[in-house]
């Protein structure tokens, strides 16, 4: 049956809902598979009812009843120590103890420290291998090292092991895990670490929750296919927390470095931390401020991609793009109403019956498909579509259904996962019942090289969308098993509902909507009946030890995994599917989109290696941002998910995935025209800005309504003049990782009142976004912090008289987003064009935004905008001072466009005369604003050809 949301809730509140219709992303589409075709029986979606740990009140608290082990051995190394850690009794609660574990202690760098425990017999233990995760390495000489050169210093108790991490400059407790056993079996690893009342810790992404993980937050690390519930676990896994001390004035980080499925309890004054297989390897660094620690940990993993200059571009998709011609009619809409569009977008619509590497040839012939490309590219255009992780399993005993070459390719190279006995692994997805490739299979590069390539080649797409790659499955185990005679079948769920659930205060902003709809509800709501659940498993009726490798799917301690029955394998690929190598997706799996990302990467090299890939994934990792952007999933059209995309993008920014947007005006859901208006202009402000949503909502390009066209145009303009400083601040990430959108607290990191401030963002250092998160308000608040920061109107240049600590209101009636220009920065600018192409053809221009000290700097980086390697770039240094300003370029890329136009704001007097070079040159003052204008005859060589000085 259809279940719409208004079905959903009913059921939910009748507790009626199972796991059987906890639907993925991209579950609401029409099928193109004839209804005569089987469905993928239901039953075989429903997992083993778990009872996660930390809501059962009988679970057994491993902290208290677990013995511990005592240090042996200890020895010093140049780097460190090592010692052995001898357990002091077996509890063997949510599996068999290791009686031995090794202890590596190592000063990696002066701000680095690895903690590394592991067992001393490492048969049936997953070690993570480098190939796959970057390791962090010893730097410098390696047979010596000063220790006084280090704020970190590592000690430990003996008897009764515990060891602590004190920051030698402040004397403060960093991390402590004295007076807690360490729990270390073959499927549960535990420690406890002390923390500060009123702390303040971030990180642990991914989750829809604010920037701050407050006590009683439990955090659950296993990548799941599941719609951005709140506090749940969702597509990524970042096994790194950030702890800011305003008493002290420090920030440090503590990385994980694993793949496991983990869970991280933050307490009143406490972290405990859980993973299900591994081993301990943990990563210190000092810091001091939360841009150092980010910026440290963020080099290690992988410094993020350098992403086309074009990517900055506007982005439209939806699901309901399902044919040529809706494609060029939205294409010429976006010209006709003169929004700016970069790049257009197809979800799994475009593909024939769901099926990776092919498209429809009724809907999407291959002729006015490659026309309607060739038509985009002429015009600076882009094109991308989506990307399912699965691969279709086709029917022997249907002809046309077999020749599918992925597929058989595939099992040729013999590239696919497996069950533990050497059959395939066959899950479902959406063309029916289908295959995995397997990441770690040395062949499946080249398989992924010649699909792509070809692909290519019928179809000139300028990057990637992958998305189902947690890796996500609809059906439970290997299902297709024996059941590929029935594919194609169909998902096992129908779709295509419409949408039924508005934004809040929906019936009040748009009150004649509401009327009409709420009048077809009522005609045709009906109760819902009890039902009887269709699951007769009993309760944790599979969670047992297991020795050896131990209970792979169903382990003894349960992580509470954001299904309705919290089974592992629910939405999911088994626990127990095998790779190549051995290695169970058990111990990997949170590692399976991260593998896909960096083998698509590398298939769009070998297409051109010549040009930076542009992936958006869904499921990340560690080290993802090195290969992808990545989007905030399946949000809902509602100004709570508005909201939470802020803290989203201060978590992903941190994790080493600044390139971040969130499906603007909502994916799940309608979304109306105020909430449009809102979220289309804080949107533009984000690194990756899309508008998407799915088939059965209404439609919801910025054309849609007169109100968002104009709000939308107002704030792409700002956007696409700030096009050189948001390239530079990509440039930035892509050498130092550091995050573009940064929070309030990273910024000023001394001032306690403004931790957990997720309303506001700033995009670099120099802008500060103020938007109204709320339905049916002409204003909103924010906070302007730093006692000697001086903060100007973007739109009007007016220095602003706001009071540090004080919550300001602004006014921000609908179509105004409030934007601040802070003190002490230069912008680079360009005239907007109707593409990124466009605008890098027109005139640059300078905004200088003076402190209380007359003074403000700032840079700009410009490449061709598309290399990998690049041969010729151009820095160029913005330093104001003693009422100049000197501009500095080095390098060798040649920009022909003039400078037009330098505004300075914060002058307090007007000045007699403004000079460029010797040369004195027409201005304007106004309100303290100097506007110089004309500066093309000057520089008609190039903006920044040659060093020059503005004097006023």
């Amino acid at each position: 049956m259809i279940i719409s949301p208004f079905l959903k809730a009913t059921a939910a509140a009748l507790g009626l809902f199972t796991s059987a219709y906890a639907l993925p992303r991209a579950s609401h589409s029409k099928s193109s598979v004839a209804d005569a075709h089987p469905t993928v029986p239901i039953e075989l979606t429903l997992g083993v009812k778990q009872v996660p740990n930390i809501l059962n009140e009988t679970a057994v608290d491993a902290n208290a009843v677990a013995k511990g082990y005592s240090l042996l051995n200890v020895t010093a190394t140049p780097r460190g120590l090592t010692g052995l850690l001898s357990l002091k009794g077996a509890t063997n609660i949510y599996g068999y103890d290791f009686e031995m574990l090794n202890l590596t202690v190592e000063y990696q760098t002066s701000d680095r420290l690895n903690v590394h425990i592991e067992p001393v017999d490492l048969t049936d233990v997953f070690i993570l291998p480098e190939d796959l995760v970057a390791k962090p390495k010893l730097e410098g000489d390696l047979e010596s090292f000063n220790f006084d050169e280090s704020d970190l210093v590592f000690s430990y108790d003996v008897e009764n092991f515990g060891f602590e991490i004190t920051r030698a400059s402040t004397g403060e407790t960093l991390f402590s895990t004295r007076g807690n056993p360490l729990v270390f079996s073959n499927q549960f690893i535990q420690f406890n670490t002390t923390l500060p009342k009123g702390h303040a810790i971030s990180g642990l992404g991914e989750s829809i929750h604010g920037s701050l993980n407050e006590p009683g937050v439990v955090k659950t690390l296993y990548a799941n296919d599941v719609g951005d519930p709140i506090d749940g676990n969702i597509y990524g896994v970042h096994p790194i927390y950030y702890d800011q001390r305003y008493d002290t004035n420090t920030t440090h980080g503590v990385y994980w470095r694993t793949s496991a499925a983990q869970e991280v309890l933050v307490g009143e004054e406490s972290l405990t931390w859980r993973a299900l297989s591994g081993v301990i390897d943990l990563y210190f660094f000092s810091g001091p401020d939360p841009k150092d620690v980010i910026q440290q940990y963020v080099t290690e993993i992988g410094l993020p991609a350098m992403q086309p200059y074009w990517a900055l571009g506007y982005h439209q998709c939806r699901w309901g793009y399902d044919n040529i011609q809706k494609l060029r009619d939205v294409v010429a809409n976006f010209k006709k109403f003169d929004i700016p569009l970069e790049t257009i977008w197809t979800d799994i619509d475009y593909m024939d019956s769901y099926k990776d590497f092919t498209s429809d040839p009724y809907r999407f012939p291959q002729d006015e498909y490659k026309q309607f490309l060739d038509d985009l590219h002429k015009d600076n255009q882009h094109y991308v579509p989506i990307f399912d992780a699965a691969i279709y399993v086709p029917n022997p005993n249907n002809a046309t259904d077999n020749d599918y070459k992925p597929f058989h390719l595939g099992n040729e190279s013999d590239v696919f996962l497996k069950n533990p006995d050497g059959s395939l692994y066959i899950g479902a997805v959406w063309p029916g019942y289908t295959v995995y490739p397997d990441f770690l299979n040395n062949g499946t590069q080249e398989y992924w090289n010649t699909l792509f390539k070809e692909w290519h080649e019928r179809l000139p797409f300028d990057g990637i969308w992958t998305d189902m790659n947690e890796v996500s499955s609809f059906c439970v185990g290997s299902c297709g098993t024996g059941r590929i005679l029935d594919n194609p079948a169909h998902p096992p769920f129908e779709v295509g509902n419409a949408a039924t659930t508005y934004p809040l205060n929906f019936n009040v902003t748009n009150a004649t909507e509401w009327s009409s709809i709420s009048s077809a509800l009522a005609a045709t709501a009906s109760p819902v009946a009890p039902q009887p659940s269709s699951s007769s498993v009993s309760i944790d009726s599979k969670n047992t030890l297991a020795p050896g490798r131990g209970n792979i799917n169903y382990p003894p301690y349960a992580i509470n995994n954001a299904q309705g029955d919290h089974d592992l394998a629910t939405h999911a690929v088994s626990p127990n599917a095998t790779h190549a190598d051995g290695t169970l997706e058990y111990d990997i799996h949170n590692l399976y989109g991260f593998t896909q990302e960096r083998a698509i990467y590398n298939a769009l090299l070998n297409i051109d290696n010549e040009k930076r890939p542009f992936i958006i994934g869904r499921s990340s990792f560690p080290g993802s941002g090195h290969y992808v952007g990545t989007w905030g999933g399946d949000n809902t059209a509602d100004y709570y998910m508005m909201y939470f995309s802020i803290p989203q993008a201060f978590s992903m920014g941190a994790s080493g995935i600044p390139f971040f947007g969130v499906d603007v005006c909502g994916f799940n859901g309608n979304t109306d025209m105020e909430l449009c208006s809102r979220w289309m202009q804080l949107g533009s402000f984000f690194p990756f800005y899309r508008n998407h949503n799915y088939l059965g909502a209404i439609d919801q390009e910025p054309y849609v309504w007169e109100a968002v066209t104009e709000a939308t145009k107002t704030s792409m303009a700002v956007r696409y003049l700030l096009l050189p400083y948001y390239y530079t601040l990509l440039h930035e990430s892509h050498v130092s990782g550091l995050p573009i959108l940064r929070s309030l607290n990273w910024q000023f990191p001394y001032d306690k009142t403004l931790a957990g401030v997720d309303n506001q963002l700033f995009v670099g250092d120099a802008l500060l976004v103020t938007p109204v998160l709320e339905p049916g308000v002409n204003y909103t608040k924010g906070v302007f912090p730093g006692e000697d920061a001086v903060y100007y109107d973007f739109y009007t240049h007016k220095k602003q008289n706001f009071k540090p600590g004080k919550n300001e209101t602004l006014d921000a009636p609908l179509g105004h987003i409030p934007l601040h220009l802070k003190g002490g920065h230069i912008l680079p600018t360009q005239e907007p064009g109707y593409t990124v192409a466009d605008s890098r053809q027109n005139p640059f221009g300078l905004i200088v935004a003076l402190d209380n000290n007359n003074a403000a700097s700032g840079k700009l980086y410009l490449d061709d905008g598309e290399s990998v390697n690049v041969e010729e770039s151009l820095y160029v240094d913005f330093v104001a001072s003693n009422s100049q300003l000197v501009v500095s370029p080095i390098g060798e890329y040649k920009v022909e466009q003039p400078l037009a136009n330098v505004t300075i704001l914060g002058v307090e007097k007007a000045p007699k005369h403004v000079t460029f070079g010797e040369t004195k040159i027409p201005f304007k003052y106004d309100h303290k604003t100097i506007y110089v204008t004309g500066l093309e005859q000057y520089t008609q060589q190039g903006a920044f050809a040659e060093q020059f000085t503005l004097s006023w």
